[in-house]
């Protein structure tokens, strides 16, 4: 994927690039564009979603909880 420019808050390790607006830490923490920092929850699953058809393709980072 691409270089990361963000570093972690809690270790000071660079996180590494999921998607592009995305990035993860080994320490538990990520980083989502139009949010910040968070800690990761095991519950939390990571994934793109689609707009509608019709429009310009584009591609969202959804974060969403285990069921």
């Amino acid at each position: 994927m691409g270089k990361s420019n963000k570093v972690c808050p809690n270790c000071g390790r660079k996180m590494k690039q999921q998607f592009i607006g995305l990035q993860h830490c080994k320490c538990g923490m990520s980083w989502k564009k139009d949010i910040g920092f968070f800690e990761r929850t095991p519950d939390m699953v990571f994934g793109l979603r689609h707009n509608a058809p019709g429009k310009k393709p584009r591609r969202m980072i959804e974060i969403r909880r285990k069921n």
